[in-house]
């Protein structure tokens, strides 16, 4: 009888620790010696909480997880909708629920739980990939909690909710020419939102390569490529009207982060500040200038990647990336040795996820996107979106374990 611990698998486990303690190590240099040094302890308790949570995951029946996917991703909408109402408003946005002196982010919790439940209706051996209305469903299922979550309003989580439709669409099956033809609208209308000249180039490139793709001429790519542009044509035009004075001033940053660099541009201009004046091997702990002056507001938060970079260098931020890298490639191991589709369309799902906050997180730190509030995955203060990461790792190893039950 093989026991649990060689049942582990440490490569991802290590890869997650790794990971968290660079966020343990950056959030004790941010928040230390102003009075917030308590924040890297409430960090320390939720990665403790955040452990004994990850057992409780790996040892449940890996089939219950299955069964109650639907019914953990109803209470993640009941949360969000809850949420709307008597929700905590925080930067701009009211996504918090206090439950007596804890503080939860309900968007955090129901990522993992539409994840779930995309993955279950998509390995249903009852769906049918080639059926519209089908399509339509899946599309559905993370649509729903990604509106309620743009009711806050926030944008950023919103982006992050979208994040993992399509790759786990085309791991279920479905044609890619077709998701295209459905995302590439949607795509066009946010562009729309920053710079006209961007939306009409993009909107011939995608028309190109949609002829490209399908191997000739067809109606359907000019309706797509027509309604993408007057989507974005929309936004460009009522984009006042339909984002908030923060977001607007954010996409205005972005595009000239100096028409405000002592207002919404300020932390996009520190930030590369940080970054750059880091060097190869960085300033040493403790000893960032911008970090340690607090040149950049709550930089414990989505600007966590400042202090890496300032404090250990370009070698400490490659060293940090290519932990995610490690942990994004174990991950996809397992989806290759564990033949299951639940399985397989979870752990894209979860990868896609993480995939997409790096890049924004990491973009937006060194001026590649707009800042729109999108933590870094284990690393960023905050206990809910630790928790949740920490638990997407716990399905896997509990997929891992009951690999030979899984269909290995």
């Amino acid at each position: 009888m093989v026991n649990s611990y060689n049942k582990l698998d440490v490569w991802l486990f290590g890869f997650m620790i790794g990971l968290v303690v660079f966020g343990l190590l950056a959030i004790y240099s941010a928040s230390n010696g102003v009075g917030t040094i308590d924040l890297f302890y409430k960090q320390l308790i939720w990665f403790g909480i955040g452990l004994v949570v990850m057992v409780v995951v790996y040892y449940i029946d890996c089939r219950k997880i299955i069964e109650y996917s639907y019914f953990l991703y109803l209470l993640g909408l009941f949360l969000l909708i809850l949420v709307l109402f008597f929700g905590t408003k925080v930067s701009g946005a009211t996504s918090w629920l206090r439950i007596g002196f804890i503080g939860i982010q309900p968007s955090e919790i129901a990522k993992v739980t539409t994840i779930l439940a995309l993955a279950r209706y998509l390995s249903n051996d009852n769906t049918d990939i080639t059926s519209v209305n089908d399509v339509l469903l899946a599309v559905a299922i993370a649509v729903i909690p990604a509106g309620l979550v743009m009711l806050q309003p926030d944008m950023g989580t919103t982006l992050t909710y979208l994040s993992f439709i399509f790759p786990v669409m085309i791991m279920a099956g479905f044609n890619v020419y077709y998701l295209l033809l459905m995302v590439i609208p949607f795509l066009l209308t946010i562009v729309g939102f920053f710079n006209i000249y961007m939306l009409f180039a993009l909107t011939i490139i995608v028309f190109v390569l949609l002829v490209f793709i399908r191997k000739g001429f067809h109606f359907s790519q000019v309706i797509v490529s027509l309604c993408g542009l007057a989507g974005g044509l929309f936004t460009f035009r009522f984009a006042a009207a339909i984002l908030q004075p923060h977001q607007m001033k954010r996409i205005q940053t972005f595009l000239d982060p100096m028409s405000d660099p002592q207002g919404a541009g300020y932390n996009a201009l520190q930030a590369k500040i940080a970054i750059g004046s880091g060097g190869m091997f960085g300033k040493g702990f403790l000893e960032g200038t911008q970090t340690q002056l607090r040149f950049i507001p709550a930089q414990w938060t989505d600007f966590i990647f400042c202090v890496i970079g300032e404090e250990m260098g370009l070698i400490g931020s490659i060293v940090l990336l290519s932990l995610f890298l490690a942990l994004f490639l174990r991950m996809l191991w397992l989806v290759s040795v564990i033949k299951n589709k639940f399985v397989e369309l979870t752990l894209v799902g979860f990868v896609s996820l993480w995939l997409v906050h790096v890049m924004i997180n990491v973009g937006m730190t060194i001026g590649l996107f707009p800042v729109i509030g999108v933590p870094l995955p284990f690393l960023s203060y905050g206990g809910s979106s630790l928790l949740g990461n920490m638990v997407m790792v716990g399905l896997a190893l509990n997929f891992f374990r009951n690999k030979r039950n899984l269909g290995y």
